[in-house]
């Protein structure tokens, strides 16, 4: 008969790779949107191709797992129980922007459900550790939508002198064709980014429940959580894919290259600071950076400004939501 722990680690790893999944389809707006929107790609060509690199980005490393996984709250401090409530909580913040078709952040909902369960079944805020929520979360939340708006901007207005002198036929021929390299690119860093998310709550259940002695991520949990948003990311996010696409400004295939590979770019500086950016966040700001550079009002700043209420509110919601599942799963257990 199985133990208690394992029991519970089972079904935390369910839960996980459950969030790992609809992380999948809810951010594969992400990496294909503007592929698609450009028609660089037909949807499921695009979505296959996401699904693999982000498979493959999986694969990349674990500096970003430890963050998310023992540099938020020790695992000293959560109970396995409490990740359950956690991973419930995220889950269902993703459902509800995803079935709003809004791009919020399934990295700082999981962020700030570990917080707000932390908090709760702790009854002290000092459980969490601020330096690093500032170093590693805060700082990138400003940071990396930044570096993606910038990026974005910048190699648009380089891309429109270098091709000036040629016709736009032609340009957009050939970049149809580049942008499925950016889409590639885009899906790798997503996922080297992002997988590793999941990867920490299972390595720190683990951690808790005395499976493991130190924080070395196991093989078989970054199989795991690669193919499960491997396969999420093949169900694809209509909804969101609209809103990324075509909602924040109209874009030509050269401003879908310049937009993935500007944000890509951001992504992979995030995890090389083992920061769990949101990765659409920074697809966002850089596809509202690719508009803004060919005219301020060519980009839909109304749609813009719904999604950064999304992206303010989501680390608090969440970590409300975490605490609310935490006190109800306290009085079951």
């Amino acid at each position: 008969m199985p133990s208690t722990s394992v029991i519970i680690t089972i079904a935390i790893v369910i839960l996980a790779l459950s969030f790992d999944f609809i992380n999948g389809f809810h951010d594969t707006a992400t990496a294909v949107a503007t592929t698609i929107t450009t028609r660089a790609l037909k949807p499921k060509t695009a979505i296959l191709l996401c699904a693999t690199f982000n498979f493959l980005g999986a694969f990349m490393g674990t500096a970003v797992a430890k963050t998310v996984g023992d540099d938020i709250v020790s695992h000293n401090y959560m109970p396995q129980w409490v990740l359950i409530g956690v991973l419930i909580a995220c889950i269902v913040w993703n459902i509800i922007t995803w079935y709003f078709g809004i791009p919020s952040s399934s990295s700082h909902a999981l962020i700030g459900s570990l917080i707000g369960g932390g908090i709760v079944y702790n009854r002290s805020f000092h459980v969490v550790q601020w330096a690093n929520v500032f170093d590693h979360v805060i700082v990138w939340l400003v940071l990396g939508p930044a570096i993606g708006f910038v990026l974005g901007y910048i190699v648009m207005v380089i891309l429109n002198w270098i091709l000036k002198p040629f016709k736009p036929r032609g340009v957009n021929r050939l970049f149809q064709k580049l942008q499925i390299l950016a889409s590639a690119f885009m899906a790798l860093n997503h996922g080297a980014n992002d997988a590793q998310k999941s990867m920490g709550i299972i390595t720190m259940a683990l951690l808790s429940g005395g499976l493991i002695s130190t924080f070395d991520v196991p093989i078989w949990v970054i199989g795991a959580c690669a193919l499960a948003m491997a396969l999420g990311t093949s169900v694809g996010g209509k909804k969101i894919i609209k809103t990324m696409g075509s909602g924040m400004a109209k874009l030509t295939p050269v401003g879908g290259f310049a937009a993935q590979m500007g944000a890509a770019t951001s992504i992979l500086g995030a995890t090389i600071f083992d920061a769990p950016v949101s990765t659409t966040q920074v697809i966002t700001t850089t596809i509202m950076g690719v508009g803004a550079s060919k005219n301020i009002k060519s980009v839909k700043w109304g749609v813009a400004k719904n999604i950064i209420w999304a992206w303010i509110l989501t680390v608090p919601l969440s970590a409300i939501i975490a605490g609310i599942v935490v006190e109800i799963l306290k009085i079951i257990v």
